[in-house]
């Protein structure tokens, strides 16, 4: 018997068993319907490796649920449990986004995801200047307790996980998210889901900011404390690639940029006296899927892998729960196109394969619309069933890491990693991401790779389906969501009907209890909440930080 057919019993015996007592599997055969079994894990053939072979092969491949968890963070993967289907929805008013989620939930959706419009974001009630036009139109306004009762009306909090995105205005939603719990009985212990809040992403690809950046990165590092503490199986942050790969990075960018923001979240915590084992739990990652499949694949792995190296050899990292990089997917919205806009769910379905063989914790699947306008009833039901078809159809969930062993796979996931590293040390050279964003280092390695894919499409070099080749006169335009041009009216009324109900002294109070830790180095999530409950506004929150903190200006 060689060593690592020693190993692969030790696994089985060591972590897969444990770990499949507690999470059944869904079969108790997996198999073909030739009858060909799919193992618990593909494992290398005895005689194609050296001895020197078998021990690269533990060291950088190893197994499923094991350091350096290139194979995935869980031991039997979707053998268990599939990935959890979330449809990232939210638009016009409360109301109406609380029906799509009711519906999403009927559907078979598995986790919700709430998409926030543009001045509940950058941290405006709906009934402000600089509000006007945007209520309701990328997302659902959230200005008060008073909207988050209606947005989640009939939503158990203790039965669905909830992923908001949300950045500068995070803590409020956390915090509205809190109180609902109470208002439903709900311990805060019991609370699944995941909050953005990467602030530092919206400085290098985004720009939905509010502060600068070290104030920014102070308010992100209070809610991972608070979380970590208040909170615990509430992912607290959600260090997102998604949007640099949407600005137009590459894949390897996208990883390097994306850890070297989390090496920030960690070192910032680990300099408050926090446990890195303790709160290293609580972080949660969010990748784009994009069309070359093979390479998307090797992505996620090269990032799991190169994730709990950094956590181990920097961080000193010793829990395997705080060295695995779980994380969510979203197939790519800047491969969608309005011409032939039914190729998007061919487009879609492929993205969405990558991320489960990269061995995704969560996924949400583009409509095919969302070139157009944002997604029809119709249109989402296609892309949850595109994730139900792969789960349920494909057979790629029945065996952890399929690809594993592929040459090409094994060769990318290494040259991915290798390029990462490359950039992650030119990012801590120049002071770390706070440094490399101040100095638009990674701003300017995006927009050059963006420049090269743009002249690759317009020279012809890179095809894309229907827009550069392949080419038809007459597409027919898909039915359309439209916006109840009344929402924002009935928005800013319940917003004007709950200023009026409220103690006025009260919320004074809590502002001004606000405005004095934000002087300080007081953690700030307690006296949002309070000032929250007391029934303040979001925007009134955001006004007093702003006072506090200063408005970033991108120069």
């Amino acid at each position: 018997m060689t060593n690592l057919q020693e190993d692969y019993l030790r696994w089985l015996e060591q972590t897969r068993t444990p770990f499949t007592a507690k999470v059944k599997e869904r079969r108790e055969q997996f198999e073909t319907s030739s009858g060909c079994e799919f193992p618990a894990l593909t494992m290398p053939q005895p005689d194609h490796l050296s001895a020197a072979g078998e021990a690269a092969y533990v060291e950088r491949v190893g197994y499923p649920g094991e350091y350096p968890y290139t194979r995935g963070v869980y031991p039997s993967m979707y053998r268990g449990r599939f990935w959890t289907m979330r449809q990232y929805a939210g638009f016009a008013s409360a109301e109406e986004s609380n029906q799509r989620y009711r519906f999403l939930l009927d559907q078979g959706v598995t986790g919700l995801s709430i998409a926030f419009d543009l001045p509940t974001q950058i941290g405006y009630d709906s009934d402000v200047p600089m509000a006007e036009g945007e209520v309701g139109k990328v997302g659902v306004p959230v200005c008060s307790t008073a909207d988050m009762d209606v947005l989640l009306d009939s939503i158990p909090l203790d039965k669905v996980s909830t992923s908001m995105t949300i950045n500068s205005s995070a803590a409020c939603l956390l915090a509205f998210y809190l109180i609902q719990a109470d208002k439903q009985g709900v311990a805060w212990s019991k609370l699944r889901g995941t909050l953005q809040n990467d602030l530092l992403k919206e400085f290098v690809a985004r720009g939905t900011y509010i502060y600068p950046p070290r104030p920014s990165l102070r308010i992100a590092t209070d809610i991972i404390e608070f979380c970590s503490n208040e909170v615990p199986n509430f992912n607290a942050i959600s260090i997102s690639g998604y949007h640099i790969r949407e600005a137009g990075s590459t894949a390897a960018q996208e990883i390097a940029f994306t850890l070297s923001n989390g090496l920030c979240y960690v070192e910032q915590a680990v300099r408050r006296g926090m446990d890195v084992n303790h709160f290293g739990k609580n972080l949660s990652f969010f990748f784009n899927a994009h069309s070359n499949l093979l390479e998307e694949v090797a992505k996620f792995r090269a990032a799991r892998r190169l994730w709990a190296r950094l956590m181990k050899e920097r961080f000193k990292a010793t829990d395997p729960k705080a060295l695995m990089l779980r994380f969510h997917t979203q197939t790519a919205g800047s491969t969608l196109t309005a011409q032939q806009p039914e190729n998007n769910i061919v487009r879609t379905s492929m993205q969405a394969l990558s991320a489960v063989l990269g061995g995704t914790q969560s996924l949400h699947t583009n409509s095919f619309d969302e070139a157009l306008a944002l997604p029809t009833e119709r249109s989402v039901e296609i892309a949850l069933r595109t994730q139900q078809i792969i789960a349920y159809e494909s057979g790629v969930g029945d065996t952890p890491d399929p690809l594993a062993g592929s040459y090409l796979v094994e060769q990318l996931t290494d040259e991915l990693e290798q390029k990462a590293s490359e950039l992650i040390i030119k990012v801590d050279d120049r002071g770390g991401s706070i440094g490399a964003i101040e100095q638009k280092f990674m701003q300017g390695e995006i927009a050059r790779a963006a420049l090269q894919y743009q002249r690759a499409v317009e020279k012809g070099d890179a095809v894309v389906v229907g827009v550069n080749k392949f080419q038809t006169q007459n597409d027919i335009e898909p039915q359309l969501l439209q916006i109840d041009a009344e929402a924002a009216q009935k928005q800013q009324a319940r917003l004007a009907e709950f200023r009026a109900q409220r103690d006025d002294k009260a919320v004074a109070d809590g502002l001004y209890s606000l405005q004095e830790a934000a002087k300080g180095d007081e953690n700030l999530v307690p006296k949002i909440i309070n000032a929250l409950r007391a029934k303040a506004t979001l925007g009134e929150v955001c006004d007093t930080m702003r006072g506090v903190f200063g408005e970033y200006r991108d120069s």
